[in-house]
């Protein structure tokens, strides 16, 4: 019975169990630096007409349809001319970017003219439905 090899059937959890808190550290230690990135976005405040002030504010204006076409002051850009002709734009228009959807515009048309926008150096940018 000497060559007989007795059988081990119990598993040992202990190196499983340390891996997972060490990952769990790392994750905490990451998750609140993941947090920093995005768009900071403020909620406009409805504010009467009387006091609105006389100077002429330079806000460009870009509209998506509902079929994802982009137009800006009327005149209708191609998707891949957006980024260079907003990079153009940006200068004349120091107060920001008022970006004009449709309803049924989707999400991906409205966040390439936000991330077009953040790219030209447009820091101030607001969302209204047409």
């Amino acid at each position: 019975m000497a060559g007989e090899r007795k059988t081990f059937n119990e598993i040992n959890i202990t190196p499983l169990t340390d891996i997972f808190l060490v990952l769990l550290i790392i994750m905490m230690v990451i998750a609140p630096l993941l947090d920093q990135q995005g768009l900071n976005l403020t909620v406009p405040e409805n504010v009467a007409q009387e006091q609105v002030s006389n100077k002429e504010s330079k806000i460009l204006t870009v509209s998506v349809t509902a079929d994802n076409k982009y137009y800006i002051n009327g005149e209708e850009i191609l998707s891949d001319e957006l980024d260079t002709i907003l990079k153009t734009q940006a200068k004349n228009y120091p107060d920001g970017m008022m970006i004009q959807t449709d309803g049924d515009a989707t999400h991906g048309a409205i966040v390439k003219v936000m991330d077009c926008a953040r790219n030209s150096g447009i820091t101030s940018i607001s969302v209204s439905e047409m």
